[in-house]
């Protein structure tokens, strides 16, 4: 996206700290503090010849002289008269001073309850903790998306949560004394992407085993250079590589996506926006505790059924792994997307709470949770993302999991994510509707591609599938088809066979974008599936299980629909149960 369509003035400039309690989910809208508007009321016009100077029959005509007891006499009768006019007088003359005085006084008031408000939201935009947004290379930055026909962008923002235990709050709510003060690990990633229409939203989770190649990140603070890793590490190092925009670095450099903000949360601050809230339903189908022999898990102690979490029970929620399905962080993203998608229908509920103190501890909890980028980094901000949030309705919200398969004990992005991240580029919805509108044109490459003859590219072969053994020799026969076609340098990777379930061509920077769209039009390949990834090295063709044998390829039908394997879950389904692992049941 361009720009996100959140606005307000610039924040003031501040050194990045480390993070102070977080949230992850800042679509609830700040209090704003609003004066009456109350009129006071005019005063009332004074009667002709009721007390107005200089006329009336009492003042007489010029050179005109009286006996002074016939004026004495008129007087008393003119007195007896006229004096419960006087009253009606004086009484009109003590509300119009009342009158002054109450427009005075609510004056004051509204002036002071300005200046409360305007100290409030003063009060609120110091607590916000900011970081710079992207710290990789300028030139490893995704593309900015292509405005829709109505001049709409999409908006991406990537939520973390912190493992930080760099307070005695958050060491008392992490456990491990012995990691106090130690190197931040982003152990939960979620990508939130919001329509350009704002008709839907879509959150992909990465588990933190991902294993990935991660880029070049230079800290703002002190200057220090962390070099781009040269094996796969686990992603959730990321945030210790100068920052969260070190992790913002590594999405973009995976998936592609132009992320525009990221908001980041660490222990202390889920249990202070959970308890703000008031409490998350979340459901286990039987009776859990998240506790080992050996001392191991997040001690969450439930009862089957549904259950308002709050405090450091949600955290236990959100961080329980041991008791959930197969005890993996994939069960553990599960759960994290039913906490999600809970608050969400929460939040929405309670969208309309006219109490104060509750709205206001609300925006206390908020601002002091997290840690955003500059681009957010103030009240007037994030009320104006809120709203943009809002116009998304509950039911086409989708939580997904980046497909994944298993390298040990950890895992890596599979074939399925690399649709998955196409998807979101295309701003194609993740809940299977509106399948049929036109995706959005894939820009151009940035740099113009080399003659053939000077692409270097490596052809691997990933023809093997789960029932069948790759073909032997499937990279030399491709090889040589490229350089039939003027690719002499192709050349055929001797390392063993790995499985591919559609062909694609990665790059690992943007300069080498366009050699890779060559090679992929040389073969008939769609441009979909040109992908930059940063466990290549340079241009590579991965011949996949869907191109086994021939010369000519033939790219499968796309059907628009989110892989089976993202495990997609709507944000309106309330059915949505965790299974517990009989060996963590009570």
């Amino acid at each position: 996206m361009a720009q996100s369509s959140v606005r307000g003035e610039a924040p003031p400039a501040g050194d990045r700290t480390s993070p102070a309690p977080h949230d992850e989910t800042p679509q609830d809208e700040a209090p704003q503090d609003e004066a009456p508007h109350d009129e006071a009321p005019r005063d009332e016009e004074a009667a002709p010849g009721r007390g107005a100077p200089g006329t009336g029959p009492e003042q007489g005509a010029p050179g005109d002289r009286q006996d002074p007891s016939a004026r004495h006499r008129d007087g008393e009768r003119r007195g007896a008269e006229s004096g419960a006019g006087r009253r009606g007088t004086d009484r009109r003359g003590r509300r119009r001073r009342v009158l002054r005085w109450s427009a005075m006084v609510l004056a004051l008031l509204i002036l002071g309850t300005a200046g409360a408000g305007y100290l409030y939201y003063r009060h609120l935009n110091g607590n916000i903790r900011r970081d710079a947004l992207n710290l990789g290379d300028e030139k490893d930055r995704a593309a900015k998306p292509e405005a829709n026909a109505a001049g709409q962008t999409p908006l991406n923002i990537l939520l973390i949560g912190s493992d930080a235990r760099d307070t005695k709050e958050n060491q008392k709510l992490g456990g491990a004394r012995e990691t106090f003060g130690g190197t931040p690990l982003a152990d939960v990633q979620m990508l939130l992407h919001v329509s350009a229409d704002r008709s839907n939203m879509s959150v992909v989770s990465m588990p933190r085993d991902t294993l990935l190649h991660l880029p070049k990140c230079t800290d703002p603070n002190t200057g220090t250079v962390f070099a781009a890793t040269t094996g796969r590490v686990m992603t959730n190092e990321s945030l210790g590589r100068g920052g969260p925009g070190c992790t913002v670095a590594t999405w973009e450099k995976l998936t592609d996506i132009h992320i525009d903000h990221f908001m980041m949360i660490d222990f202390s601050g889920v249990v202070s926006m959970a308890d703000a809230i008031g409490g998350v339903p979340v459901c286990a189908d039987a009776n859990i505790y998240s506790h080992t022999g050996t001392g191991h898990g997040s001690g969450l102690k439930l009862r089957e059924g549904t259950t308002y979490v709050k405090g450091e029970q949600a955290l236990q929620w959100l961080r329980t792994r041991y008791g959930f399905e197969d005890g993996s962080d994939l069960a553990r993203a599960k759960a994290q997307h039913m906490y999600m998608n809970a608050m969400v229908r929460q939040l929405r509920a309670n969208a309309k709470l006219t109490n104060p103190n509750a709205l206001r501890r609300l925006a206390e909890a908020a601002t002091k949770a997290i840690t955003v980028d500059e681009g957010l980094a103030s009240i007037s901000r994030m009320y104006d993302l809120a709203a943009e949030l809002q116009k998304v309705p509950t039911d086409r919200i989708t939580m997904t999991t980046m497909p994944n398969e298993y390298v040990g004990a950890r895992v890596q992005p599979t074939a399925d994510a690399a649709k998955l991240f196409r998807m979101v580029r295309e701003d194609v919805p993740l809940d299977g509707k509106d399948t049929g509108k036109r995706p959005v044109q894939e820009p151009a490459p940035t740099d113009s591609a080399a003659p053939d003859a000077d692409i270097a590219v490596q052809v691997q072969n990933g023809t093997r599938t789960e029932a069948l053994a790759a073909v032997p020799g499937r990279a030399t026969a491709v090889a040589g088809l490229l350089a039939g076609k003027g690719f002499t340098q192709s050349v055929a990777d001797p390392s063993v066979a790995t499985a591919e379930t559609t062909t694609v061509v990665r790059y690992p920077s943007a300069d080498l974008e366009g050699d890779a769209r060559q090679v992929a039009k040389a073969l008939g390949v769609p441009a979909s599936s040109v992908v930059r990834s940063t466990d290549v090295s340079g241009v590579t063709l991965v011949v996949g299980a869907d191109w086994r044998e021939g010369t000519a390829y033939r790219a499968p039908e796309e059907d628009g629909r989110t892989p089976d394997s993202a495990q997609a879950i709507n944000a309106s389904d309330d059915t949505q149960c965790m299974h517990v692992n009989p060996d963590f049941t009570w």
